[in-house]
Formats: C-alpha cells, structure tokens, sequence
C-alpha cells in the first residue's frame, strides 16, 4: 500500500490518531470512594431517644404501686375453622388474673361457644343484660354508646384478642355500650350461667373472686396506682387525712443487653492494602454501621425490651377504618398527650398517611429537626424507621412516645467508659491472630431501653399501607 493510500484509511477513520482512554487509564490514578452499604438507614430512634448512663448494668424502674386490673389480650387455637380459647389465656381477663387452677381454666374453656358474625351485624346492644362474655378471635368490632344528647359515639375498635362484658361475669348489670362487627368475625361466647355453673364447682375460683372484688374496691387513682389521701376545700379544722406513698414491691429491671461479631482481617490485606485507605478501618466502619443497625431493631423489636412489645396493653389502639387517618394520629395524641416528642413510623405507613390526608384536602406542615425536614402532625414530627415489622397483608403500626427521664418517658439505656471502648458502649477487643495469619476483633455494643411509666408509649396497631380505595 502507498504512503498516499495509507493516509486517506487514516482519515477516514479507520486508523488512531491518538492513544486511547482504555490504555491511558493504566498510568491515572483512579479515584475512589469508601466501600458503600445500602442497610445503613437514618437511625432516627438511636438519634432522638435521650441515653441514660447505666453504670451496674442494671437499670431499675421504681413506680407508685399499682393495681393490676388485667388487661392483656387473649390467644386462640384453630383446627380449620373450629377456633379454641387457649386456657391459660383466660388469665388475661381482670377477674382471672394469677388464677392458677389449669383445670378450671380448661373447665371454663370447654364451656364456650363459637359463633360467627357478619358484617354489620350488632353483638351486643346497649342497654341488654350483661349475661355474656365475648372474646374477639378474629375481625374488628365497633363500639359504641349514646350521647348526653342521644347521639351516637364511637368508644373504639376493637379486634383479635379484644373481649367484652368481662365484668358482666362477676357483677351482672347491663351493657353500656353496643358492638357491631364491622367485617366478618368470629366470636366465642361464655354464659354468666355457665361461668357460674364451674364456680359452684371450685373453691379456688370462689376464693379467687372474692380476693378480686376486694382488690377492684380498693382506692386508686384514674391509672390504677394506689391513692394519696388528702382534704381540699374545706373550712374551719377538720381531721385531715393521713397518708403515704406505696412503692411496687418488685420493680421492674432492665439489664443491658448486647450485639457482638468477631471481625477477621488476613495480616497480609492490613500490612499491604492500606493506601489510601485503611482496611481495618473500613472494615471496622461497617461492622459498627450494621451493629447500630441491628441495636435500632432490637429497641422496637426484641421482645424483653422492644418498644413495640412493652406497649401498655391500655396505650395500643386500632385504626378506625384500616388506613392511617388524620383521625387516627389525633387519637395516638390523645393516648399520649402529656408532652409527646415524635411519632415513629414505616416509611410506607408515612406514605399512606399523606395519601389519607390528600384524599380530605389536609396537607400537614413539616418540621424541621437537626437540619432536616420532616413531615409532622399537630406540630409533632414523624420520623422514618424501617425497623417497624410490616406483615405480610400490609399491615404495619405507629409508635408515638414521650421521651427523657425528667418527664417521666421513654429513655435509652447504655453503659459509657467501658473496657476497649471506639465509639459510646461500643468496644473494638483485639483477640488474637491465628496459625493462618487472621486477625480477630470482638466488636460489641451493650444497649436497653426503658419505658418509665405506661402512658409514655403510644401504639396505633393494624395500620394498612397497600389500600388502594
């Protein structure tokens, strides 16, 4: 080929001119970033809960002395479509509470009755003898009662666990409310006749009662804590009442828990992989970032300590229609009303409440905390934690909380100044290295929470996200 014909393939395209990106790129210095985690989140509940040094622990709640009145929630079992009252759950009911006789629990178990109820369909009616009791197994139920006026009002919804006319049992009378089934439900009934019929039967149960009313008649406060007698009001000189302030015998405590991995690194990456970045370092960054992680599912979920299972059973309430409603968040301020500092939610439950509040034309107004924005509700901010369970039929809740010592709320729990500690109650142990040159760290971060008195917690249950009507 000639010189001429050469040139013309050149400029034509089909030869280079220069030296290449690809080739070029072996004599850059590519720059870099720190190795990226997706499951690092925003940790807002790690960020806002105010941490209260623990230096034993241990961390002991003392309250007022309280009468338990009993009002847990009550568990079934299920062959197909005959529902079963599990015994033992009769002791949630306030009359049954420590009753501890298994075969009159199951004698009373044995005498209920299943019955299925449709939609719309009234379970019991204001004013009609109080003759039964009735445990919720599945679906939701309204309550309601007449006004000072005659007009209707809601007192609430209840669902799966829920029961009503407990006291009827005990002290007969009428219902002051009714009920509606607003979805199909199914109900177990137990007669006072019946209920009376196993007591003629049992010593204990008789003992057991009477014990109850006794306790039931004792002077307390609206929140069930044992009176202060005192004299307001009066004139002249009357014998003032004497009194004192009882303590819980057995208070409460909490002991620190923990979250631990072994972190390994071969001698070889740390002594010749360390520019520009160290690879224990970024190592060790990670391994914390998830233990913070996994810290924050442990505080709503772990079933000693977690916020969602140390809800007062008196401080959970259920959606009036399914979806988070305006209305509903106004009831959880309600429940929690004395100071509340933010709401706590599944971003998809946030979603759903500003689709709610699009429908009715109300566009809340945001918050801005530590730089950021969030939305808010009645001037409360709610805050995103994906550590929120969301079950498998798109259910998932709101927690609403008072937070700090001095108010009587909800306070994180940690230990500070430990052994090996690298960041607050979190400690980096060397281990050792073995035969085949890898390096071992114990990482572990020590943590609790505490909830100091019940009405500081909050919990709007049953929230559907995925509605589309």
């Amino acid at each position: 080929m000639t010189e001429t014909t050469q040139t013309t393939a050149t400029q034509n395209g089909n030869g280079q001119l220069s030296l290449s990106t690809e080739a070029a790129r072996q004599l850059a210095t590519t720059t870099k970033t720190p190795p990226q985690m997706q499951e690092i989140t925003s940790r807002w509940l790690l960020r806002l809960l105010p941490w209260v040094q623990c230096s034993g622990g241990v961390f002991r709640v003392n309250r007022r002395l309280t009468y338990t009145l009993g009002d847990g929630r009550i568990t079934f079992s299920n062959t197909g479509s005959d529902v079963r009252v599990i015994p033992a759950e009769l002791t949630e009911l306030p009359m049954l509470r420590d009753f501890g006789d298994m075969n009159v629990l199951e004698a009373l178990a044995g005498r209920f009755t299943q019955r299925e109820v449709e939609p719309d369909e009234e379970i019991v009616t204001e004013g009609s003898p109080a003759d039964q009791l009735v445990l919720i197994a599945h679906g939701r139920v309204r309550k309601t009662g007449t006004g000072a006026y005659g007009d209707e009002q809601s007192l609430g919804i209840l669902a799966d666990g829920d029961y009503l006319g407990e006291q009827a049992l005990a002290d007969g009378g009428s219902f002051p409310f009714s009920a509606r089934a607003k979805t199909a439900t199914t109900v177990l009934t137990l007669s006072r006749r019946d209920f009376e019929e196993v007591a003629e039967r049992s010593p204990a149960l008789r003992e057991h009662l009477a014990s109850w009313r006794a306790s039931s008649e004792r002077a307390h406060n609206d929140y069930g804590e044992a009176a202060i007698d005192m004299a307001s009001g009066h004139t002249g000189e009357p014998v003032l009442p004497g009194t004192f302030v009882d303590y819980e015998q057995s208070p409460r405590e909490y002991e620190l828990s923990v979250a631990q991995t072994v972190l390994r690194v071969h001698t070889r990456v740390s002594d010749l992989y360390n520019q520009p970045m160290s690879q224990l370092d970024q190592q060790l960054r990670l391994t914390v970032e998830a233990l913070r992680e996994r810290q924050e599912h442990e505080l709503i979920n772990n079933r000693e300590f977690g916020l969602l299972h140390n809800a007062d059973f008196s401080q959970r309430i259920r959606t009036r229609s399914g979806p988070p409603t305006p209305d509903d968040l106004d009831d959880l301020l309600a429940v929690v009303w004395k100071e509340p500092a933010f709401f706590l939610a599944h971003p998809q439950a946030i979603a759903a409440f500003g689709r709610e509040c699009s429908k009715r034309g109300v566009y809340p107004q945001s918050s801005e905390v530590s730089g950021h924005r969030v939305p808010a509700w009645r001037g409360v901010p709610i805050f995103p934690c994906n550590k929120i369970p969301m079950s498998s039929t798109m259910t998932t809740s709101f927690l609403l909380m008072r937070t700090g010592q001095e108010n009587q709320g909800v306070v994180g729990l940690h230990q500070t100044g430990i052994p090996d500690e690298y960041q607050p109650s979190l400690s980096v142990r060397f281990m050792n290295i073995n035969e085949q040159a890898v390096i071992s760290y114990l990482v572990s971060a020590y943590y609790s929470c505490a909830v100091l008195v019940p009405d500081a917690l909050g919990v709007l249950e049953d929230v559907e996200v995925g509605r589309t009507g």
